[in-house]
């Protein structure tokens, strides 16, 4: 049985689900780039269209009503918020995200708001980078304040950042995902700067609204060694180096 507190809820990302990838303002992401490079993704699908949320977001409510769910976790699309990921707020992409919250709750399902699930503006990597360079942290702190003090009156729980290792070592080590970069240099900055940009937005979420819960989506594995041998020992210790501390 579970207990009376147990949240059941779906959960997704901007850019899988949104579609709407140029419309109303929204400027474009690395995954947007990404997609649209020739070789970078089987059979050339990109993430145009994709469930059209943009358009049939009141239909996808009613479908999450419809099967039980108290819980809905999605992430906001910071290039469509801020087109160039700084600068004057994109306002047709920000009350997309007030309307949904606002039937979310009508309807009795709790909105979890993410705000980085890997759709970092184009303009950002181009212009520093991205999160390799550690001015990344202020852009993503102030698209944070921007995001909270719209809907920070309602939605109580946030994710600053979803698995942070996924997004530096596919994105930056082994290039298989956007922004598909391979410098492990880079990566490992990138690792640190995204646990910065958590713990910086953080604070900004808590000065907006001090009673929000506010976490990280981490990707965590058990990582067991086969033997007791010395060899064994050492690569438990290095894989949990690398796959479980670098993004905690």
């Amino acid at each position: 049985m579970f207990p009376p507190s147990f949240v059941f809820g779906s959960s997704t990302s901007a850019y899988q689900i949104e579609g709407a990838w140029k419309e109303d303002g929204k400027g474009e992401s690395i995954w947007d780039r990404f997609c649209h490079t020739r070789g970078k993704i089987r059979f050339g699908h990109t993430g145009n269209v994709a469930c059209d949320h943009y358009h049939r977001w009141k239909d996808d409510i009613l479908l999450m009503k419809s099967l039980g769910l108290n819980a809905y976790r999605f992430s906001v699309s910071w290039p469509r918020i801020l087109p160039t990921g700084e600068g004057e707020v994109n306002q047709k992409g920000l009350d997309f995200y007030d309307r949904l919250v606002d039937d979310l709750l009508e309807v009795g399902i709790n909105p979890f708001v993410t705000l980085f699930h890997w759709d970092l503006p184009q303009a950002l990597q181009y212009k520093i980078g991205g999160f390799s360079n550690r001015e990344c942290v202020k852009y993503f702190t102030e698209f944070a304040i921007k995001v909270a003090k719209k809907l920070g009156d309602r939605v109580n729980h946030w994710i600053t950042i979803n698995e942070p290792w996924i997004y530096a070592v596919f994105g930056g080590l082994s290039g298989i995902h956007a922004p598909g970069k391979r410098n492990p240099w880079a990566a490992f900055r990138t690792f640190h700067n995204l646990l910065l940009a958590h713990a910086t937005a953080t604070e900004a979420i808590k000065s907006i609204n001090d009673k929000c819960l506010v976490g990280i989506s981490l990707n965590l594995m058990s990582i067991r060694r086969m033997t007791d041998s010395q060899k064994d020992r050492d690569a438990t210790y290095i894989a949990d180096l690398f796959f479980q501390r670098n993004s905690t």
